[in-house]
């Protein structure tokens, strides 16, 4: 079985929209995520159907946050996008009338069920702010090693 990672991607949509100086159009995130336009639609539909997203058609449209990146959590993107199935494993459903099949896919479904609500409860508590604030730090080390490796003066002057 195939990962879903919609997920992660629409969570790595919505933080460059957030660094973003004007909207995203589905064709520039469609090609951020080797993605047709349409998917890119589709997808960020239930982002907007749930508030966390605008879209505006024609020329400076695109897609923008509707709320801070605090206000929003990873189950709540999950929620958004369709609730995907977490787990590849599933149950057997070929013999109903099978007592052994009856009692495995009731543990089963008693486990799965447990660690599905734990997953959700770990993505609760983590906002987009929490992910965006890893990122700033990642970035910020990054740039302390890039100056730290290079030469003094060698660098040109960026914009940090």
């Amino acid at each position: 079985m195939a990962r879903d990672s919609r997920l992660s991607r629409m969570l790595h949509v919505l933080l460059h929209i957030d660094q973003a100086d004007h909207g995203l159009t589905s064709d520039e995130i469609g090609k951020m995520l080797n993605t047709n336009p349409v998917v890119v639609r589709r997808t960020m539909a239930g982002l907007r159907e749930q508030g966390y997203v605008t879209s505006e058609k024609g020329h400076g449209g695109g897609w923008r946050l509707a709320r801070p990146l605090d206000q929003f959590t990873l189950a709540d993107v999950y929620a958004a996008i369709g609730e995907p199935p977490i787990f590849a494993l599933g149950l057997a459903e070929d013999h109903a009338q099978c007592l052994v099949e009856q009692a495995v896919n009731a543990h089963l479904d008693g486990a799965l069920g447990k660690a599905r609500q734990l997953l959700l409860e770990e993505l609760a508590k983590v906002t987009l702010a929490d992910i965006a604030l890893d990122f700033e730090a990642r970035l910020k080390l990054l740039r302390q090693q890039l100056d730290a490796s290079s030469p003094k003066g060698s660098r040109s002057s960026r914009s940090r």
